[in-house]
C-alpha cells in the first residue's frame, strides 16, 4: 500500500507537469491556440469565481 503525500508535497509536481505540457504545445502553432484557448477559458472561470465569492454564495 502506498502512503499519500500532503497537499503541498503534490503541488510542485503537478506545476512541473503543467510546464512540461504547456513547452511541449508550445512547439506548434495549433499548439499555440490550445494554449491560449485554455488560458482565455482559465481566466474567466477565476474571475467568475472571484464574483460569485465576492456575493456570499455560489448560484446554480
Amino acid at each position: 500500500m502506498r502512503a499519500s503525500l500532503p497537499v503541498g508535497q503534490r503541488q510542485p509536481m503537478k506545476r512541473f507537469f503543467k510546464v512540461v505540457v504547456a513547452r511541449w504545445l508550445a512547439r506548434t502553432p495549433i499548439g499555440l491556440a490550445v494554449l491560449g484557448l485554455g488560458w482565455l477559458l482559465g481566466r474567466r472561470r477565476r474571475q467568475r469565481a472571484q464574483r460569485q465569492g465576492d456575493q456570499g454564495g455560489r448560484r446554480r
